[in-house]
């Protein structure tokens, strides 16, 4: 992926020139209990379906958690990750950040249906995508909060701007810092949202360069506890299977602070997560931080989760009565060949 250019993103800058140009441009009050009256099972719906989600396969909470970052941080929190490609729009789900790495769309599906079958065309896929990932936290053990809703749907989705915005797992804390900053992002809100790796796996593809070629050095990353490099050798060994997966922390079905204590034992599955400590002194103070005060963690990740929400597209969208296709264009999905293929 390309490095971020200048101090102002892309997706904010889409923001900034919809509302000085377009006059359908218009930013949707968000609220909490926004379905109190429309939907007031909303969010119970929500819940407990990712709670049989969380029951069928442990780690599909934490793919649907990953989807709210794929989602917001191209052109705002719109929905746009789950559009399929269609022959005429190239989906964000084939950007070389996402493709064969972000999953479990079919539980946003089975959401969208429960929900369809009790409030039809209420519901926004975006806000589900919010609400998901809330309760991904919830049910493994993390923090709670109240979710401001109301997001409209993105009648299109954008692989180009996917691809130039979201970053690789090679991504060091200076890049990953310019990125934060121009969603208006803080250095703690970016540590603190890294930690939803808390929870989830990562395959190996994400990390052979890690072991093998750090930098094209032919050599491992030096940043890495020896004992733990002896264990992904053994999970990731060179030229095998690279859809193996593996933990990014050592509780990888528990939220906590386990993922910064981890850091700080240089046990970091990702490039892009051991960076926030070995290579930058800001990261580093609030890695240390969290990994002494799980409270502090959580109160961070609160708020830089509800800040990340507050992302949004100004363009006229719609409630989707298929969170795969605009309802206004349901063109069949067609097969994208991607060049390359990167894992987040």
């Amino acid at each position: 992926m390309a490095a971020p250019r200048g101090s102002l993103s892309l997706p904010l800058f889409a923001v900034l020139l919809a509302l000085l140009c377009g006059a359908e441009a218009t930013v949707r009050e968000l609220k909490v209990g926004y379905y109190a009256e429309t939907c007031p099972a909303a969010e119970g719906i929500v819940r407990a379906t990712m709670a049989r989600a969380l029951a069928r396969e442990a780690r599909s909470v934490a793919s649907v958690m990953r989807l709210q970052f794929h989602d917001c941080f191209v052109n705002g929190c719109d929905g746009s990750v789950l559009m399929d490609a269609t022959p005429t729009m190239l989906g964000e789900k084939d950007a070389l950040s996402n493709i064969n790495s972000l999953r479990s769309f079919e539980v946003v599906d089975e959401i969208k249906d429960a929900l369809e079958e009790r409030c039809p065309g209420v519901v926004s896929c975006a806000d589900i995508v919010i609400m998901a990932a809330r309760d991904a936290a919830v049910l493994t053990g993390g923090p709670s909060w109240e979710v401001r809703l109301g997001r409209d749907d993105s009648l299109t989705a954008s692989q180009q701007d996917s691809d130039d915005i979201m970053p690789s797992p090679r991504a060091n804390a200076s890049a990953l810092i310019r990125l934060f900053a121009g969603l208006n992002l803080s250095v703690t809100d970016l540590v603190a949202l890294s930690g939803s790796h808390s929870i989830g796996e990562a395959r190996c593809f994400s990390i052979v360069f890690r072991l093998y070629n750090q930098s094209g050095s032919g050599r491992p990353d030096p940043n890495m506890d020896p004992a733990y490099r002896r264990a992904l050798d053994e999970l990731c060994p060179q030229g095998g299977d690279e859809e193996v997966t593996g933990g990014m922390d050592a509780t990888p079905r528990a939220f906590d602070n386990q993922y910064f204590k981890d850091l700080v034992a240089l046990r970091g599955f990702l490039n892009s997560d051991q960076t926030l400590f070995s290579d930058n002194a800001a990261t580093r103070r609030v890695v240390r931080r969290f990994s002494k005060d799980q409270d502090a963690f959580f109160r961070a990740f609160v708020e830089g989760m509800v800040k990340m929400g507050e992302l949004q597209n100004p363009r006229k969208g719609e409630v989707r009565r298929n969170c795969r296709v605009a309802n206004r264009s349901p063109a069949a999905p067609k097969e994208v060949v991607p060049f390359r293929v990167l894992d987040f």
